[in-house]
């Protein structure tokens, strides 16, 4: 169960990440964020953690089915 979780909030984080960091980088337009530095380097940071916690929640499973 809290391995679902993990994959669940990692995938949630990775699309944050990445909607964050494109606005940040003025890609995507129409925010507060867009075109501000702050969310061109968060962005991928949080994208980050969130595949960490994929790869994380991805080996547990593959440890206890293996």
């Amino acid at each position: 169960m809290m391995r679902r979780f993990g994959l669940i909030i990692g995938a949630v984080l990775v699309l944050f990440g990445v909607t964050f960091g494109l606005q940040g980088l003025g890609v995507i337009g129409g925010s507060a964020m867009s075109g501000q530095t702050l969310w061109a380097v968060l962005g991928p940071l949080i994208a980050l953690l969130g595949a960490a916690l994929i790869v994380r929640g991805l080996r547990a499973r593959a440890r206890r089915n293996g």
